[in-house]
């Protein structure tokens, strides 16, 4: 008799027949796909060695791909350090228990977050050309930039919002037991333990701001799926050009995660202080211990 579990009844004879049966039609659906997308991938010549003759050249690499790479690292380098200190900075500002403080920082990331970024990007953009605040080579990657911090910092200061307000209330009230006033407390009780519980949203939240930095194609930035494009119409290869791109943009994203997956686990490590047993020898009991 089949044994029943917490979610769910484990299934009979018959359930797993038909379970079996979906997942082989289900596999040759997927193999019936994938063989029409690759014939006609073929019967194109898309997937031909000519087409990605040129990637094995060093000339294609230094003129197109790694430029974008550059630009596109150090776009999201600099966007994820700004957006970081901006969003810590909004989000404690919706915590502070002075409200003026608290009703400005709500106005400013609810402003952000609902402003698309590219209009940000493009905005930017068009202001710091208006008012030569940086050279011309860098009012692209200003614009970008700025979009992006301003978007995500918003993003981030509610990341930040709801990891101290998840938080149970006896932390707080721990600390002002200790005499801790609200900064103290925020800084040395509540902060270290919430960022270890929101690492993850805030990893997902990063890897976005290394993807879009693909947006400022729009304003002339020097990224990599632009350099793609360009790759493409100068060797009549579209197809492998993204391909190679999205395999670039895949090993930076899982690098950016495994940092901070290594990250998180020591995070964890430090604040696992292992408790050291203290033996005490009662009077008269020998042979006894009290641990």
């Amino acid at each position: 008799m089949p044994r029943a579990t917490v979610l769910f009844d484990t299934p009979g004879p018959r359930a797993r027949a038909r379970h079996h049966a979906l997942s082989v039609a289900t596999v040759l659906v997927a193999g019936l796909l994938s063989w029409m997308v690759y014939s006609r991938l073929c019967a194109k010549g898309q997937l031909t060695a000519e087409k990605w003759a040129p990637f094995l050249t060093a000339d294609l690499w230094r003129t197109y791909v790694l430029p974008g790479v550059a630009g596109t690292l150090t776009a999201a380098a600099w966007s994820i350090g700004l957006a970081l200190i901006l969003g810590v900075a909004l989000g404690i500002g919706r915590l502070s228990q002075i409200t003026p403080v608290r009703w400005c920082c709500a106005v400013v990331v609810e402003v952000f977050r609902a402003i698309p970024v590219l209009i940000m990007m493009i905005f930017a953009y068009f202001v710091y050309g208006l008012l030569n605040v940086f050279p011309p080579q860098q009012i692209a990657l200003a614009g970008v930039v700025t979009g992006l911090t301003l978007y995500n910092g918003a993003v981030i200061a509610e990341i930040v919002r709801a990891g101290v307000n998840a938080l149970p209330g006896g932390q707080g009230e721990a600390a002002a037991a200790l005499g801790l006033g609200w900064v103290a407390s925020m800084r040395l009780v509540l902060l270290p333990q919430a960022v270890t519980a929101m690492l993850p949203v805030l990893v997902s939240q990063l890897v976005v701001v290394l993807k879009d930095t693909a947006i400022g194609y729009q304003i002339t930035f020097v990224e990599m799926v632009r350099q793609s494009t360009v790759v493409g119409s100068q060797y009549s290869n579209y197809l492998p050009a993204l391909l190679v791109i999205a395999a670039l943009m895949i090993t930076g994203n899982m690098a950016l995660s495994a940092g901070a997956i290594g990250l998180e686990r020591r995070m964890r490590q430090a604040r696992q202080s292992p408790l050291e047993a203290t033996t005490i020898e009662p009077e008269g009991t020998p042979g006894t211990r009290v641990v």
